[in-house]
């Protein structure tokens, strides 16, 4: 089971790759550059335009480009964002009594605590983040990693 849906995974190529090109690209420019059906690739571009992600310019130097900085797009906004927020089991979800164990559950509360470090990592982490080059820190581990794992 994957942390992050499809849709998650190729929002976060197509962040990364305009956070590299100011200047911005198209649709068709950046399904090509990852193997992603451009049909697909435009999905999430439209998605991440609504939600203020991205901007679309139009014209014969049209494309798209990010509508705020890296360092302001934070993966759990991301997440919200696209509608596939954070939950680690039904049981911490918005809704109660989505598992029938609830109230014997012997490692409910363990199973909370962990969700909550999890949600409070993804409020921290932004793009920037998530695409700086190990070597810019002359270290070899990812941050998002160091933080959840110390």
């Amino acid at each position: 089971m994957a942390l992050f849906s499809r849709k998650v995974d190729y929002a976060l190529l197509i962040l990364s790759y305009l956070h590299h090109r100011p200047e911005g690209s198209c649709a068709r420019v950046i399904a090509e550059r990852f193997g992603l059906k451009p049909a697909f690739a435009a999905n999430v571009l439209k998605l991440l335009c609504r939600q203020g992600l991205v901007r679309s310019q139009r014209g014969v130097r049209g494309g798209y480009v990010l509508a705020r900085p890296a360092e302001q797009i934070v993966l759990g906004e991301l997440l919200e964002l696209l509608g596939e927020p954070f939950r680690l089991a039904d049981c911490n979800g918005p809704v109660e009594g989505k598992c029938g164990l609830e109230g014997i559950c012997p490692v409910r509360g363990a199973v909370a605590e962990l969700d909550r470090r999890i949600r409070d990592v993804l409020a921290t982490v932004s793009l920037v983040d998530l695409v700086r080059a190990p070597a810019e820190e002359g270290r070899c581990t990812p941050y998002a990693l160091e933080v959840v794992i110390g």
